[in-house]
């Protein structure tokens, strides 16, 4: 294990490129991790979109989750901003989640299968 010292003895500002990213220590204009990040999520996922009702950790308030969608964040934000105009409700989107407030299961179901993608009601 590396020391606390080299843990954090990284170049964080030069004059030459400016801030630079921590983990490939390129210039934040040519750092390239965020896309090799969501590359990977997007190759990790098996095709089938879970739904599923979740109220832990929300102080009882229930919540749709959607997850395994293969679309960039960008277009995953979108098709959140859609969902949740059909479901008349708010939501967000978290590291390729798309949570949605309240029990919407069904309607989003619908939607998402006439969009083509392949679905799935997981939990209870």
């Amino acid at each position: 294990m590396a020391s606390l010292r080299d843990q954090l003895g990284g170049l964080v500002y030069s004059t030459e490129q400016g801030k630079t990213c921590p983990s490939c220590r390129e210039s934040i204009d040519h750092c390239r991790c965020e896309d090799t990040s969501e590359q990977a999520r997007i190759a990790d996922l098996d095709g089938i979109v879970r739904i599923r009702r979740e109220t832990s950790g929300r102080k009882g308030k229930g919540v749709t989750t959607i997850s395994g969608i293969p679309i960039p964040n960008a277009e995953l934000k979108t098709l959140a901003k859609s969902l949740k105009k059909r479901c008349g409700t708010g939501g967000a989107v978290k590291d390729g989640i798309i949570e949605i407030q309240g029990d919407h299961r069904e309607t989003l179901q619908q939607a998402l299968t006439s969009l083509g993608y392949q679905v799935k009601l997981a939990g209870g």
